[in-house]
C-alpha cells in the first residue's frame, strides 16, 4: 500500500529539515543562506501585492516572497507560491538562446522554499521546490524540478539517520560487486582504479571511505543549485540534481540524484530522451538522444549519444560510447566505442581503447558465477564482431582479428594482431604488428589523443604515446619470451630433449640475435597463452625480434636527444655516463591514464596507511606531485632500457655510442615516417578502395590528395625538426 501523509496545506514548503535533524539555535534555512544570505531582499509593498495577486498569483504567506529592489510585479504571472521565497531582479527583457526567446519573469508555475536570482526565465514549471538558482537561468516547459531533504546528488555517502542500505555503490570492473567503490564528484579514474584494485588492504579500503564520507556534509536540508545561464526545457523529472553554470538541459525523461558539471568555458549538454539516476556528470559532457545511465561516472568532456546504456561504470576522460551497452567496467582515457551491437561488461580498459562494431565481450558466466573479468592494456582494439570470455588479459595494444575467440587468453606481447585461425583451429599471434604494417595508426592515434584532450583542469598526467615505460616494459618481457619459445621450438625441430627454460631462453636469444633464417622454419608455439588444449603460434618471429629492438632504441633516443638539446647539464658523454649511475628500468602502473614508478605508488600506498595522505585532495596533490617530475623518470627509465639492451654498464657510455646510436634512431625514425606515407599510400592505391571512383580526380575530393594529408604534413615537419636535432648534437659529440 502507498503511504500517503496528509498535512495541513499551509505547512508546504517548511520543515524541509525534520526537528529531529536540525542543529540547535538553527533553522531550517541555514544551509540555504550559508550558500545564499540574500540580505538584500525586501518584503513585498502594498502595490506591488496588489499586482501580484491581479495577475491571478496566490500564496500561502505574502510576507514569506521577498524580492530585490528592482522587481517588477508584472513580470509575475499566474504563479502559486509556497514557503520562503526570494525573487531577484526581474525587468521587462527577455533572454534567448539557439532561437528559444521567452520573457523574464515566473509564469504559470508552482514554486516552492527557492532562492531565485537575477533576471531568471520561468515558465510553465509545474513543481519547483527548494532549489537556489542563478543569473539569467532559463526554465521552461518542466514537469517537476525539486531537491529532497537527503538529496546527495550522486555522491555514494549517507545522510544523518539513513541505513546503510541507502547508500549508492558504483561496481565496477566485476559484476558480483566486488570491486565496487562510492563515487563523489571530484572522482578521478586513479582513484577508482586504486580503490577497485586493491580489495585485500583494508586499511586502504577504509580511508578511501573516510575521505569520501568526510569530503561531504552529512547534515539534511541542501538545497539543489542551478548555475547562472544554464538553460532547462521540456524536461519531465528532474530530482536532487546539481547543475553547473551554462549548462544546457533539453527534452530529458528523468534525472535524479545527479551532479551536473558545468562552466562557462565547459558547458555541459544532455539532450532528449535522457534517463540518468544516480551519478556524476564532469564539465563538458555531452549525452545525447535516449541515454541511460546508471550509477555512472563520466569523467570530463566524454560523451553518450544515440541510445548508449552505461551502468555501474566510470567512462573516463575524453571517451565517447555511442549505441552501445557497457555494465560494471573501468574505462581509462580516450575510448571510443560504436554501433548498437557492441557490448561490454566487467572490464578494466586502460586507456586509447576502440571496441569496432558487433564486439562482445563478457557476461559469458563461464565460472558458473558472475565474476569473470577482462583487463586490457593502453590501445586494445577488439575488430569486428570480436567475442571475448572472461577472464582475458592483453598487453598494450592488442589488435584482434574478426571472429570468435573461444577461450579465455592472456596475451602478454604488445603491439600484437590475434587472430583465431579456425581452418587450422590455432591460435595465430604477429608479435610487433603495429609496427611492421601500420606506422600511420599507430602514430595518427598518438596526435589524435593529444589533440582531442580538451581538460581545463588537468589533474592527471596522460601518457600519449605508445612508446612509454609501461609498453616498453612489455615489450622487454616478449623479448624474453620470444627467445624462449624459439629455443624451444629449435630443441623441438632437432627431436631433443627440451631443456629448462634458461637453457632454451639463451639458444633461442642466440639465433635471434643472428638473425638466423632457420627460425623460419620453426613453428613457434607460446605456452599459457589460451586456456586450450590446441597450440598458439607465434608468427614472423624474425621480423619481430627485430623491430621490438629498433623500438627500444626509438623510445630511449627520442628521450635522450631531447633532454640532450633542452639541457646543457646533459650534452655530452660524462653527463650521460653520471645520469647513468641512477638510472633503472623498474615496473610502471598505469594509474588512471598517467604513468608512474611502482616504487612511487608503494610510497603513496605507505603515506595513506599511516596518515599523511589524510583526503582526496591530499592524494589528488600526490599525483601532481609525482607528474611534475615525470620527464626525469622517465628518462631514467630511457637510459636504463638502452643499457639493458645494448649491455652497457653504469658510466660505460662512450662518444663512439652514442654516435653510433644516434645514427640508428635517425635510420628508424627515416623508416617510421616512410611507412607512415606507405601506410596511407597503400589504401589510397588499393585496387577494392579505388573501384568505387570513377577517376582519380572523384577519389581525391571525396578522400584528400595525400600530399595535402595534415597529418602526413605534421609528421613531415617533425621529421626535418629531428634530423636537425641530431645533426646538432652528432656535431657536438663529434668536434
Amino acid at each position: 500500500m502507498n503511504k500517503i501523509t496528509k498535512r495541513p496545506l499551509q505547512r508546504i514548503g517548511y520543515d524541509f529539515i525534520e526537528e529531529g535533524y536540525l542543529p540547535k539555535g538553527k533553522n531550517e534555512y541555514f544551509l540555504r543562506n550559508e550558500l545564499n544570505d540574500n540580505t538584500t531582499c525586501r518584503s513585498l509593498t502594498a502595490a506591488e501585492l496588489e499586482i501580484l495577486v491581479r495577475n491571478n498569483n496566490t500564496s500561502d504567506n505574502w510576507n514569506n516572497i521577498l524580492v530585490s529592489e528592482q522587481f517588477d510585479p508584472q513580470l509575475v504571472k499566474n504563479c502559486s507560491f509556497f514557503g520562503l521565497v526570494r525573487i531577484g531582479k526581474l525587468e521587462p527583457i527577455s533572454l534567448e538562446f539557439k532561437n528559444l526567446s521567452l520573457s523574464v519573469g515566473l509564469f504559470s508555475s508552482t514554486i516552492i522554499s527557492c532562492d531565485l536570482g537575477d533576471n531568471v526565465s520561468i515558465h510553465n514549471v509545474n513543481y519547483l521546490a527548494h532549489y537556489i538558482i542563478g543569473n539569467e537561468v532559463i526554465i521552461a516547459n518542466v514537469n517537476e524540478l525539486a531537491t529532497t531533504p537527503t538529496a546527495k546528488f550522486g555522491n555514494g555517502i549517507l545522510k544523518q539517520g539513513e541505513p546503510e542500505s541507502s547508500r549508492i555503490w558504483m561496481e565496477i570492473c566485476n559484476e558480483n560487486g566486488g570491486r565496487k567503490v562510492m563515487p563523489f564528484d571530484g572522482m578521478l579514474t586513479a582513484d577508482a582504479y586504486l580503490w577497485s584494485k586493491f580489495r585485500e588492504d583494508e586499511v586502504l579500503m577504509e580511508a578511501f571511505q573516510s575521505f569520501t564520507e568526510k569530503k561531504f556534509d552529512q547534515q539534511r536540508g541542501h538545497y539543489g543549485i542551478i548555475g547562472d545561464r544554464t538553460v532547462i526545457k521540456n524536461c519531465k523529472m528532474i530530482k536532487d540534481v546539481r547543475i553547473g553554470s551554462d549548462a544546457y538541459i533539453k527534452g530529458a525523461n528523468k534525472i535524479k540524484n545527479v551532479t551536473v558539471n558545468s562552466n562557462a568555458d565547459a558547458s555541459t549538454q544532455i539532450g532528449e530522451g535522457c534517463e540518468l539516476v544516480n551519478g556524476i556528470i564532469g564539465v563538458g559532457c555531452r549525452i545525447f538522444y535516449g541515454v541511460k545511465a546508471v550509477r555512472f561516472f563520466m569523467a570530463s568532456h566524454s560523451q553518450l549519444k544515440y541510445g548508449a546504456r552505461l551502468i555501474n561504470s566510470y567512462l573516463g576522460n575524453n571517451a565517447t560510447i555511442s549505441c552501445c551497452e557497457v555494465l560494471n567496467s573501468l574505462i581509462y582515457p580516450f575510448h571510443e566505442q560504436h554501433h548498437n551491437n557492441s557490448f561490454l561488461c566487467a572490464s578494466l580498459l586502460m586507456g586509447q581503447t576502440n571496441m569496432a562494431a558487433g564486439a562482445t565481450i563478457g557476461s559469458n558466466h563461464n565460472s558458473r558465477g558472475a565474476d569473470g573479468e577482462l583487463i586490457a592494456g593502453r590501445g586494445f582494439w577488439p575488430g569486428l564482431c570480436v567475442s571475448l570470455k572472461h577472464n582475458s588479459k592483453f598487453a598494450s595494444f592488442t589488435l584482434l582479428a574478426k571472429g570468435d575467440f573461444p577461450f579465455e587468453l592472456n596475451i602478454p606481447i604488445p603491439f600484437s594482431l590475434v587472430i583465431n585461425d579456425t581452418s587450422e583451429n590455432e591460435l595465430r599471434i604477429i608479435p610487433a604488428y603495429w609496427f611492421q604494417y601500420n606506422y600511420y595508426a599507430l602514430q595518427r592515434n598518438e596526435w589524435k589523443y593529444k589533440d582531442r584532450d580538451a581538460r581545463i583542469d588537468r589533474e592527471l598526467k596522460f601518457e600519449y604515446k605508445s612508446l612509454a615505460p609501461d609498453s616498453v616494459n612489455e615489450i622487454f618481457d616478449a623479448l624474453n619470451l620470444l627467445a624462449l619459445f624459439t629455443g624451444k621450438a629449435y630443441y623441438h625441430s632437432k627431436d631433443q630433449k627440451i631443456p629448462d627454460d634458461e637453457v632454451c631462453r639463451k639458444t633461442g636469444r642466440k639465433l635471434l640475435e643472428k638473425n638466423d633464417p632457420q627460425i623460419d622454419q620453426l613453428k613457434i608455439i607460446a605456452d599459457g597463452f589460451e586456456n586450450s588444449k590446441r597450440d598458439v603460434v607465434i608468427l614472423k618471429v624474425r621480423k619481430a625480434y627485430v623491430a621490438f629492438k629498433d623500438m627500444i632504441v626509438y623510445y630511449v633516443m627520442g628521450h635522450v636527444l631531447e633532454k640532450m638539446i633542452s639541457s646543457d647539464d646533459f650534452s655530452n658523454v660524462e653527463s650521460v655516463n653520471a645520469f647513468s649511475v641512477f638510472s633503472k628500468r623498474e615496473n610502471w602502473i598505469n594509474l588512471g591514464g598517467q604513468l608512474l614508478p611502482e616504487s612511487e605508488m608503494k610510497i603513496m600506498l605507505h603515506k595513506i596507511h599511516v596518515g599523511k595522505i589524510k583526503s582526496w585532495e591530499n592524494l589528488h596533490s600526490f599525483y601532481s606531485d609525482v607528474a611534475s617530475n615525470y620527464s626525469e623518470q622517465v628518462l631514467s627509465h630511457a637510459v636504463a632500457s638502452i643499457m639493458e639492451l645494448e649491455g652497457i654498464k653504469k658510466r660505460s657510455f662512450t662518444e663512439n655510442k652514442l654516435v653510433e646510436l644516434l645514427n640508428r634512431f635517425k635510420e628508424i625514425n627515416e623508416r617510421v615516417n616512410d611507412g607512415i606515407v606507405q601506410t596511407r599510400k597503400k589504401d589510397m592505391n588499393n585496387s577494392f578502395r579505388k573501384m568505387i571512383y570513377e577517376n582519380d580526380l572523384e577519389q581525391e575530393k571525396v578522400l584528400g590528395k595525400l600530399s595535402e594529408n595534415s597529418f602526413i604534413k605534421e609528421k613531415s615537419a617533425e621529421r626535418k625538426q629531428l634530423i636537425s636535432k641530431i645533426d646538432k648534437v652528432l656535431g657536438r659529440l663529434t668536434a
